[in-house]
């Protein structure tokens, strides 16, 4: 794993007993004692996550609203300072997904944003790319190495950030953040009241030095230490996507974005100019033949885990792909995700599904979330 690129807090992950792995390029904790446990810890508990394979980036200038609505399908300018605005997708010329990602409106010039680690240096050069194209003045600054980022998740984050001494975290709202406050009697940059698994949480963006402390506590004040095993799986009840299983830019490999049924507003249909978006309005006038859906093995073929690549039939004709699938710890049974030709489009539908040595599962079609939060 020499190659690998290594996150900040190595040494810490490895005292508490990661074992570790790659991901887009990053070596990683992957879990530290069972996936099983740490998914069910963030949704009955808490956990803390290291995502610092994540992206960190500042885009400051006068012209950094302009560069945004030019790049992304979402109108993020009208974001209030102090709030993040997305997920919203960056689009190539055949309205294919670069990267979904959030923005955060720090002041009328300057923003942050988290990229995807696969497609970080890709997002920059896309965006350098289209001030340059526009003339448009607007800085880039890479903070991924600058700033270790963490993400606490679960029902009892909120106790965990109290016990860092941060009762204010109360009453930030969803995607609402702040700047510079103290966690664990350090300075943190950013904490945001945000995350990917489905329950409500927090993320932080610190120092290294300050950001182990902050991880040590935290842990000290029962947030479980969780790896990116299980946030793949919790990411998946919740029917979220990763690039380069759901999405991507191979026009071949990937349908256009609008086949993602992405939701969440990711898509200003009302606003004009972006980027791509010529390819994706003709792609919502013609139609799409694939659409993203959910799978949820049936009792019977419990075990059979959904993988990226498998077919998925309806009496023998093929009229699908699996994209991403998994064990769900909540469901106890297999679950995934993946395209299925509209035609077949039918929520509850029996399908079966086959992996490559022809082993068949029966799962039925499901809407997204694949888990019900209360």
């Amino acid at each position: 794993m020499s190659s690998l690129r290594q996150i900040q807090l190595r040494q810490l992950h490895q005292e508490l007993g990661a074992s570790f792995g790659e991901f887009a390029g990053w070596e990683v904790p992957m879990s530290y004692t069972s996936t099983l446990e740490e998914h069910m810890a963030v949704r009955q508990s808490v956990g803390i996550f290291d995502i610092s394979h994540m992206g960190r980036l500042r885009l400051t200038g006068p012209d950094a609203d302009k560069l945004l609505e030019i790049a992304f399908t979402k109108r993020v300018s009208k974001t209030k300072e102090g709030f993040m605005s997305g997920p919203t997708l960056a689009l190539n010329e055949t309205a294919r997904v670069i990267d979904d990602e959030m923005w955060y409106r720090v002041s009328k010039d300057e923003w942050l944003a988290v990229p995807n680690a696969a497609a970080r240096e890709r997002i920059k050069s896309h965006l350098s790319f289209l001030a340059g194209q526009a003339g448009l003045q607007a800085r880039l600054e890479d903070l991924t190495e600058t700033y270790v980022m963490l993400a606490i998740q679960g029902p009892k984050s909120v106790d965990v950030m109290k016990a860092l001494g941060a009762p204010w975290a109360t009453d930030l709202r969803p995607l609402e953040f702040r700047l510079n406050e103290s966690l664990a009697g350090v300075t943190a940059f950013l904490v945001s009241r945000s995350g990917w698994t489905g329950e409500d949480g927090f993320e932080v963006w610190a120092e290294p030095s300050a950001a182990a402390k902050i991880h040590r506590a935290a842990v000290e004040a029962g947030a479980r230490p969780v790896g990116i095993a299980a946030r793949d799986t919790l990411r998946i009840e919740m029917g979220y996507v990763l690039g380069g299983n759901e999405y991507g830019e191979d026009p071949v490999k990937f349908p256009c974005a609008w086949s993602l049924r992405y939701g969440l507003g990711a898509i200003d249909w009302d606003k004009t100019g972006f980027y791509g978006e010529q390819a994706l309005r003709a792609c919502r006038r013609e139609g799409v033949r694939w659409v993203r859906v959910g799978f949820e093995m049936k009792k019977s073929s419990a075990r059979f885990i959904p993988r990226n690549g498998y077919r998925v039939l309806i009496d023998d004709i093929e009229i699908g792909w699996v994209t991403s699938g998994t064990f769900s710890p909540v469901l106890q049974r297999g679950i995934g995700q993946g395209y299925i030709d509209v035609r077949y489009a039918i929520f509850d539908e029996p399908v079966m599904i086959v992996d490559e040595r022809g082993r068949r599962g029966e799962a039925r079609i499901r809407d997204f979330p694949l888990i019900r939060r209360k």
